[in-house]
């Protein structure tokens, strides 16, 4: 494949592995709070290979470029997680997908989470989980 079409299928964010974490890991605040710091320590803009921003943790093959552009970095997948849920300081992790370079580069699902939880001493297989329940459904009045 030429480099014009990775560069594509990177744009595209072509993601050729997903999964729907269930049930949901979670992360309680020492947990969070020691991910958190260590994605942002690892920032792409910083020298790093993550770009962690709320709610989407995305892993690089390497450092951006520039501050404002990945260039020849390599965009292998993305964590997509939620805020101060099911507790207020906490991080739940309910899906993590790979994109097609990812899965070239060897990267699945599991190693993808593992990457982002060892800076708390976790893994996908231990880390904590918790059933999520539906919303309620909207009051109507009758």
């Amino acid at each position: 494949m030429t480099a014009t079409a990775d560069a594509r299928l990177q744009l595209a964010d072509d993601f050729a592995a997903s999964e729907v974490i269930r049930p949901a890991a979670v992360l309680w605040e020492l947990s969070a709070r020691a991910i958190l710091r260590a994605l942002a320590a690892d920032d792409v803009t910083v020298g790093g290979v993550w770009s962690a921003r709320t709610g989407v943790w995305r892993r690089y093959d390497k450092p951006w470029d520039s501050p404002d552009s990945p260039g020849s970095a390599l965009h292998l997948g993305t964590i997509s997680c939620v805020y101060d849920s099911p507790h207020r300081y906490s991080v739940t992790i309910y899906r993590a997908s790979v994109t097609t370079a990812g899965i070239r580069a060897g990267w699945t699902v599991e190693n993808l989470c593992d990457d982002a939880l060892q800076y708390a001493d976790l893994d996908l297989a231990s880390c904590p989980r918790v059933e999520l329940r539906p919303p309620p459904r909207p009051y109507t009045q009758q």
